[in-house]
């Protein structure tokens, strides 16, 4: 019996069933609170340009949900795993399943099968949803809310270099020879990175070569004057094909797509730290799921009466929420160049899955 994983049918599904609904209970708890708050901070620019009305703040609710959904779907394993076996434990069913001869591993089973479900479930949701609901709602942000055609292609927050200098937009249209960047912003400088001057533009075009501002200021921050230009062309050596590569965003392609990206940018010797670290993540963060029953197990076990149920609890929420945090400081290490990216994205998951590991077999196994 102790080398079964799922020794009895009947209590796989009641367990998997409790948990599942504990799940979901807290999932939408956690999602109905913050896109309350969301809403609170964000309505009144989402109503700032003419015409948007209750369809403009329903149509960013319908992008808001998967993201919040996407993100906070470990959590809500994790707060489910502690009420499911708090609440197991209160009622003495695990000391009943222990005396029935079930190891701590097979009072698990179901719980981890279950959250092995959600892992490959939250993999495909982000895949479908998630990332273009991410790429959608940047696009719409950098209109400032504003109408913008369903297959603009707009993309936001493009930033390049040019030698020393900088070129910054917060958002572009089309591709190739026809990109038109908005709000843009030129920073010259000069050696050791200090700005000479700061132009600033509504609308850039390519010049063939550069990129020609219209109606451009510009900032001397030496003397601290400003100037009027009609056109000026800056970026000289930035090609349509540098920005097209450049104003990529991870979060709004699917894994292969991404994967493409990542191909394209090492091709032309590109710097993809933050895209392999990204990429890497997209398999090992819905897969934090699996470890939310083995970092809260610990609140399953120990005798109620003991007086030490609530202690067991802060333990293995201290565990999970952990957890959290060296998962986004590694990625935040990676992006960066601090870590490599397969050890960035994986190295908090085996950390933890070691830790739970231990922490169970030496106090229950």
């Amino acid at each position: 019996m102790q080398l079964d994983f799922f020794p009895s049918r009947s209590l796989t599904l009641y367990l998997a069933k409790m948990f599942v609904v504990r799940i979901l209970a807290v999932l939408v708890m956690l999602v109905l609170v913050l896109m309350a708050l969301d809403l609170l901070g964000n309505t009144g620019d989402i109503l700032a340009p003419e015409g948007n009305g209750q369809a403009e703040i329903l149509k960013y609710v319908s992008l808001r949900v998967p993201q919040l959904i996407s993100r906070f779907l470990p959590y809500s394993v994790l707060l489910a795993t502690l009420i499911t076996l708090v609440t197991l434990n209160q009622n003495s069913e695990v000391v009943a399943m222990k005396a029935a001869g079930l190891s701590a591993h097979q009072v698990l089973s179901p719980l981890l099968l279950t959250a092995a479900l959600v892992s490959v479930i939250s993999f495909g949701f982000n895949e479908r949803i998630v990332t273009r609901a991410n790429s959608t709602i940047k696009a719409w942000e950098a209109v400032e809310y504003g109408p913008i055609p369903e297959d603009s292609g707009v993309r936001a927050n493009v930033y390049l270099t040019d030698g020393e200098n900088i070129l910054t937009a917060v958002s572009m249209r089309g591709t190739g020879a026809n990109i038109e960047l908005s709000n843009v912003t030129w920073y010259a400088r000069g050696p050791g990175g200090i700005i000479r001057e700061q132009i600033r533009s509504d609308k850039a075009t390519y010049a063939a070569p550069g990129w020609q501002l219209d109606g451009a200021k510009r900032f001397d921050v030496g003397s601290a004057e400003t100037e009027d230009l009609p056109t000026l062309v800056v970026g000289e050596t930035l090609t349509p094909d540098q920005i097209d590569l450049q104003s990529v965003d991870p979060d709004g392609q699917s894994f292969w797509e991404l994967s493409e990206t990542i191909d394209s940018f090492e091709a032309v010797g590109r710097r993809t730290s933050e895209m392999r670290a990204k990429w890497w993540h997209r398999i090992s963060g819905p897969l934090s799921a699996l470890l939310m029953p083995l970092l809260g197990s610990i609140a399953a076990f120990g005798l109620a009466r003991s007086g030490q149920l609530f202690v067991r609890a802060v333990i293995g929420m201290a565990l999970g929420f952990a957890y959290f945090v060296v998962d986004n400081a590694a990625l935040a290490m990676g992006s960066f160049g601090g870590y490599p990216p397969f050890l960035a994205a994986w190295a908090p998951f085996l950390l933890f899955l070691l830790v739970g590991e231990t922490v169970l077999i030496r106090t229950e196994e």
